[in-house]
C-alpha cells in the first residue's frame, strides 16, 4: 500500500444516517484508507476498516489497550479506578495473569453446562409470549435470558436481576465515543453503587461459599493466586456489562437480519444443523461490538503506515467483518458462510473470554425461537438504534406475531 495516499482527507461525519446504518459510512472511510487519520466527534486517531490492517495491529502487543478515561482526569475517581482494574483495559503481564485466573473457573466446559438451564430458560419466556399479538425481543426475551444466566453465574438473587439492565446500559454509555458528561456522571454514580452491591455479596459468598463464579474467584485469592479485592470487584462488574450487552445484542440484531432477510430464515427453519454457522454469520454480519481502541507504545509502522508512539488506534470491528477484500458479498447474510473468520470477538490475547457463552445462548435461543414463534414480522421499518458507536444495539426490537 503506497503512503502516498492522503489518508486524512477531510471526511464529515453522518450523525443522523450513521446510527441507523453505519455501514456506507465505514465504506466511505476504507475507499480513502484502510487506515484512516481524522477526527471523529472530537476523537483524533487512526480509523481502521481494513480487515487484514485491523488483524495485524489486534496480534501487535506494541499497540496497548488503555482506559477509556484519561489517567490525568480527577473526574469520576470510582468510574476510572473500576476501570483501571478490568481485564478488559488491562496490558501484559496483569493481563495475561487476570486472564488465566478467569479462565481457570469460567471454562468451556462450565459454559456447556449451562445448556440445560439456558433451554429451560428460553423454554419460559417463549411459553410467557404465547397468545401475545407482539412482543418486545429485548425486554420480553433477549434480556431476561442474558440477565438470568449470568446471574445465576455470578450468584446474584433473583429479586436483583432487574437492575442489571439499567446498571449495563449506563455503563456502556461511559466507555462510548458519544458519551456525555451526562453520562459520566450516571456512570461514576451507577459504579459507587455496584461497588457496594457486590462487596456485600463477596463478603457473604466469603462467609458462605456457593458454588458460583464468586465463590470460585475467591478460592482462587485465597489460595495465593494474586487476585487483588480490587480486581475481584472490578470483575464482578465488567461481567454484568459483558454478559448483558454482548448478548442481548447478538440475539436482538440477529432476529432482525432474519426479518430482513425471509430467505434466509425460511433456509435456517428448514435446516436447524445450521444455527452454529448462522450465528457465526450475525456475528460478521451485525457485529455487537462495533469498535475497540488501542494506543502505539512506540513509533510503529504498519501496512506501510507510519503510526507515532502515543496515536490512538480505533479498530471499527463492523467494518473489518465486512471487508469486500475478506468476505465475498460482504454486505449480504449468508448463513452457510463457511469459513467465517469474523473479528466480532476480537483477536489474540484480548479474545473475548465470555465469546463461548455468548454463541451458545444466542444459538439456543434463535434455534427455539424459530421453532416456537410463528411467523413474526418487524412492527415498524424505521428501527430505534441506540446513539453509539462503538455497539451496534436496538433500544427495542418489536415485532408482531401470528
Amino acid at each position: 500500500m503506497s503512503t502516498n495516499i492522503d489518508q486524512t482527507r477531510p471526511i464529515s461525519f453522518p450523525a443522523a444516517e450513521f446510527f441507523q446504518n453505519p455501514y456506507p459510512f465505514y465504506e466511505q472511510l476504507r475507499s480513502i484508507h484502510p487506515i484512516y487519520q481524522g477526527t471523529l466527534l472530537k476523537y483524533s486517531g487512526w480509523y481502521v476498516t481494513g480487515y487484514e490492517e485491523a488483524i495485524a495491529i489486534l496480534k501487535d502487543t506494541r499497540f496497548k489497550n488503555r482506559t477509556p478515561l484519561p489517567q490525568t482526569s480527577k473526574q469520576y475517581e470510582k468510574l476510572k479506578t473500576i476501570q483501571n482494574n478490568m481485564m478488559l483495559f488491562k496490558n501484559q503481564p496483569d493481563h495475561r495473569r487476570l486472564r488465566s485466573l478467569i479462565n481457570n473457573v469460567f471454562t468451556t466446559r462450565m459454559v456447556e453446562k449451562l445448556r440445560p438451564s439456558i433451554q429451560e430458560t428460553v423454554n419460559d419466556l417463549l411459553q410467557q409470549l404465547q397468545n401475545r399479538k407482539s412482543m418486545d425481543v429485548i425486554s420480553d426475551f433477549a434480556f431476561p435470558l442474558a440477565s438470568t444466566i449470568i446471574a445465576n453465574i455470578l450468584g446474584v438473587p433473583k429479586e436483583d436481576r432487574l437492575r442489571f439492565r439499567e446498571w449495563a446500559v449506563a455503563l456502556i454509555q461511559t466507555i462510548d465515543f458519544t458519551r456525555s458528561r451526562k453520562a459520566l456522571d450516571s456512570g461514576n454514580n451507577i459504579t459507587m453503587i455496584l461497588s457496594d452491591y457486590f462487596k456485600e455479596l463477596i463478603q457473604k459468598r466469603k462467609q458462605n461459599p456457593e458454588k458460583d463464579l464468586i465463590s470460585l474467584l475467591i478460592k482462587e485469592e485465597q489460595e495465593g493466586n494474586r487476585l487483588s479485592d480490587e480486581e475481584l470487584l472490578a470483575t464482578c462488574i465488567l461481567l454484568v456489562i459483558a454478559g448483558h450487552e454482548t448478548t442481548v445484542n447478538l440475539i436482538s440484531n440477529s432476529i432482525l437480519a432474519l426479518l430482513k432477510s425471509r430467505d434466509q430464515m425460511l433456509k435456517l427453519q428448514e435446516n436447524p444443523s445450521l444455527i452454529e454457522d448462522a450465528i457465526e454469520e450475525f456475528l460478521r454480519y451485525e457485529s455487537p461490538t462495533q469498535m475497540t481502541a488501542r494506543v502505539a507504545s512506540e513509533d510503529i509502522e504498519i501496512h506501510d503506515v507510519n503510526i507515532k508512539k502515543g496515536d490512538q488506534v480505533y479498530i471499527l470491528l463492523g467494518a473489518a467483518n465486512r471487508d469486500p477484500n475478506k468476505f465475498t458479498h460482504a454486505h449480504l447474510l449468508d448463513i452457510t458462510r463457511n469459513p467465517n473468520p469474523h473479528l466480532a470477538f476480537g483477536y489474540g490475547t484480548h479474545f473475548c473470554l465470555g465469546a463461548p457463552l455468548a454463541r451458545l445462548e444466542a444459538q439456543i435461543a434463535i434455534a427455539t425461537f424459530l421453532q416456537k414463534v410463528d411467523n413474526p414480522h418487524l412492527a415498524t421499518a424505521r428501527l430505534p438504534w441506540r446513539k453509539l458507536m462503538g455497539f451496534r444495539s436496538l433500544n427495542e426490537l418489536v415485532i408482531t406475531l401470528n
